[in-house]
């Protein structure tokens, strides 16, 4: 069975509602990304932070995976597929996919301020007095910017052993995740599905672009691994 790894951004889970939060001015809902997604933010106003999230969580609850998501739980049925996504949400999980990395985090989970270890689901407002075990101040779990990427040296091990790569609504702008790509096998094929693409230099792989939606991109994907 082929090994298919996908890496996936904001893209795909925009055209299911959810908000890519940046907007053209570089603010995520009004907000500079420092105080909303950071250590600093946290430790400046962390009341603003959780507002924040609670915010998108309540939000996540409110939509559904659509057909890009389902079409890539359908493949399980003829390829080993591992997702690597960028997104916080967890539509992939609810679409049916196996075997999901979530390289920021996961909205519907929380943690310890004291201890990376102890995490939580959770569905629900969190709020300043919200505690672990040991009565530490529980925050998102997500990762925010100036943290490490815990899961990145796992993903690169799984996109090393990819037989095919396929990339999803990203700006290949975000680091180190849009490195990932550069681990592949250069006999490996790469698809990339953005109606926005960017430019990939320097990728001696064989490589598709397809200018076009997540859902209508991997409708055509889905055609091409069945027929191979």
């Amino acid at each position: 069975m082929k090994k298919i790894v996908v890496l996936t951004g904001a893209g795909i889970s925009a055209e299911s509602g959810i908000k890519t939060f940046r907007d053209a001015d570089g603010l995520w809902e009004g907000h500079d990304i420092m105080e909303v997604a950071s250590p600093i933010g946290w430790k400046k106003n962390a009341e603003l932070v959780l507002d924040f999230y609670n915010k998108r969580r309540a939000q996540l609850l409110t939509v559904i995976p659509n057909k890009a998501h389902e079409i890539l739980a359908e493949l399980e049925a003829h390829f080993d597929i591992h997702i690597i996504t960028q997104n916080v949400d967890d539509l992939h999980e609810r679409a049916g996919s196996n075997k999901v990395i979530h390289l920021h985090g996961e909205l519907l989970k929380v943690r310890s301020i004291s201890n990376e270890n102890f995490v939580i689901d959770w569905k629900h407002d969190l709020n300043l007095g919200d505690f672990d075990l040991e009565g530490n101040q529980l925050r998102p779990h997500i990762v925010w910017f100036g943290e490490d990427v815990p899961m990145i040296e796992h993903a690169i091990d799984i996109v090393e052993t990819a037989d095919i790569l396929i990339i999803i609504g990203t700006s290949l702008q975000v680091y180190p995740a849009a490195g990932l790509m550069n681990y592949v096998n250069q006999n490996v094929p790469v698809y990339y599905i953005d109606p926005n693409p960017a430019t990939i230099y320097d990728l001696p792989n064989e490589l598709k672009v397809l200018p076009l939606t997540a859902v209508e991109g991997m409708k055509i994907v889905k055609e091409e691994l069945l027929n191979l």
